[in-house]
């Protein structure tokens, strides 16, 4: 009698840890130089490294998973003495063909310092790009890659009684959000994804979390949450026949629509106090600004809002990203085609650049709204940006409602991420540039000028900005009030940006690394 599904998945998962199969062992199994050319989608260097430990559990996990190699039984049975090659057949895991085992998952693990701390996991998805060895299918269940890693680290950790994944693929988001809330509904158009996400759920012992299968917010209408988080298919893919629409990243509407009824979708979701993020795509169209257009979707729903554009690409560019990203190679005919079909859906509807970048809305509760889009092109630091945006509301929400006169009677104290970085003229006594530096978050930079970097050297918490700003006007002669007037301006600009903490107030990124 064959194993219930769920006898199969704690079978997989004791072979898995009896193989220590985690991602620090196979880097070590592989060293520095094949896992970075297997990164680059070069499984060589790898596959020459491994041949001294092919026979061990964890080299055939890697040999089957990782490089696509063709295994026999026998060698194919060490990694699973308690699940068995038949078991993992019936699971949707290998092909055995005469012979030969083959992959029929990508199985992986996964290693993650989340908002929450740091993990591991075993995820499963369709097999990608280099494993078939051409374009992919458009029922493709994407695994993790870039963007998602960039969601879960923007989630914010604070606990959520329901948390809603919109288009859960994999189940990635939703794993990452049980870890804070009390209950996770997590959607998706795709059976194949939902079908997955569950094999991922159950594999990794994750409990909490409802499926759901339909469009958009659909499957959840009537409902609302304290938190909604999202890697929509927001990919602006031109919509005619021959250009495949792959259901990971697709909308199947045209341009940046689908983006846009998410992002009006919000209002009706979310619970008073309830935050939205999710990754996005928008247009630039006849030179007009992207930032523009997505606020302008956001005007008179009464949310606050806050964007942060991360790149943008002109439609060249994006157009061979995306290609790319289905699989089929530049310097080919069918490369060419597809190209030539993005680069006349862009033409046509006069689209001139794509911008991409992180949106987070909130429902407010009477506070002075934050609306706030920019463009944030630096490094990230290393603080989890859930913990940065978090501490950046807190913030904000302290001083949102003082006045000018009011702020100025507040002290504050300087994060401990940021730095002073001075430059000067050969020979010269004084600084001709200095630039404040932030190590977390945003890793974002502010030139400042002399009473700002000194404003911010003397916020120790216990003079307030009133009283720094008269000392620097008798410090530099001039009036102290015109020297205050500037430095509220500043501070708010330096609070919502993570550089200054109101007096008293805590961060979690420090309570986090203490």
């Amino acid at each position: 009698m064959a194993p219930s599904t769920n006898d199969a998945l704690l079978a997989l998962r004791h072979d898995l840890e009896a193989a220590d199969y985690r991602v620090e062992r196979v880097d070590e199994l592989l060293g520095e130089e094949a896992t970075a050319a297997l990164e680059r989608g070069n499984r060589v260097p790898a596959r020459r490294q491994i041949r001294a430990a092919s026979h061990s559990p964890l080299a055939v996990l890697v040999r089957l998973f990782l490089l696509n190699e063709p295994l026999t039984r026998e060698e194919a049975t060490t990694a699973f003495p308690t699940l068995g090659l038949a078991a993992a057949r019936e699971l949707g895991l290998l092909d055995i063909e005469d012979a030969l085992v083959h992959a029929a998952l990508d199985l992986r693990p996964y290693s993650f310092d989340d908002s929450v701390g740091a993990g591991h996991w075993w995820l499963l998805s369709d097999l990608g790009e280099l494993a078939r060895g051409g374009a992919l299918p458009e029922d493709h269940v994407l695994g993790v890659g870039g963007a998602s890693m960039s969601l879960s680290s923007l989630m914010i950790p604070e606990r959520a009684r329901r948390v809603l994944d919109l288009g859960t693929g994999c189940g990635i988001q939703a794993m990452h959000a049980s870890r804070f809330a009390d209950a996770v509904v997590a959607t998706d158009i795709s059976e194949r994804a939902i079908h997955l996400a569950r094999l991922n759920l159950d594999l990794n012992g994750i409990e909490g979390v409802e499926l759901r299968l339909g469009d958009l917010f659909a499957p959840v209408q009537g409902e609302t949450f304290d938190r909604l988080v999202s890697n929509p298919p927001f990919v602006i893919t031109p919509r005619i026949e021959g250009v495949p629409s792959y259901e990971y990243r697709d909308g199947g509407l045209v341009g940046d629509a689908l983006v846009e009824s998410v992002v009006r979708g919000t209002a009706d979701i979310l619970e008073p106090g309830g935050i939205a993020q999710f990754l996005a795509n928008w247009e630039y169209r006849d030179g007009d600004d992207g930032l523009e257009r997505i606020e302008a979707w956001l005007e008179g729903s009464g949310l606050e809002y806050w964007i942060v554009e991360r790149e943008r690409q002109d439609a060249a560019e994006y157009a061979e990203t995306w290609i790319r990203d289905g699989g089929t190679r530049p310097g080919t005919e069918e490369f060419d085609r597809l190209a030539d079909a993005w680069l006349e859906d862009f033409e046509r509807r006069r689209v001139d650049a794509v911008g991409f970048g992180y949106v987070l809305v909130r429902k407010p509760i009477g506070q002075p709204l934050l609306r706030r889009a920019e463009r944030v092109v630096t490094p990230l630091g290393t603080t989890p940006l859930g913990l940065h945006l978090a501490d950046c509301l807190d913030a904000h929400d302290r001083i949102a409602g003082l006045t000018d006169a009011e702020l100025e009677s507040v002290a504050f104290t300087v994060a401990p991420d940021v730095t002073v970085e001075r430059h000067y003229w050969p020979g010269d006594e004084d600084p001709t540039a200095m630039i404040l530096r932030q190590g977390g978050g945003f890793g974002r930079q502010v030139v400042a000028g002399t009473a700002l970097t000194a404003f911010v050297g003397a916020s120790d918490g216990d003079l307030s900005l009133g009283a720094i700003a008269a000392a620097l006007g008798d410090l530099l002669g001039v009036d102290g009030a015109a020297v205050a007037a500037e430095l509220v301006v500043d501070a708010r600009e330096l609070v919502l940006g993570g550089f200054l903490l109101p007096a008293g107030a805590t961060r979690r990124a420090d309570a986090r690394t203490s």
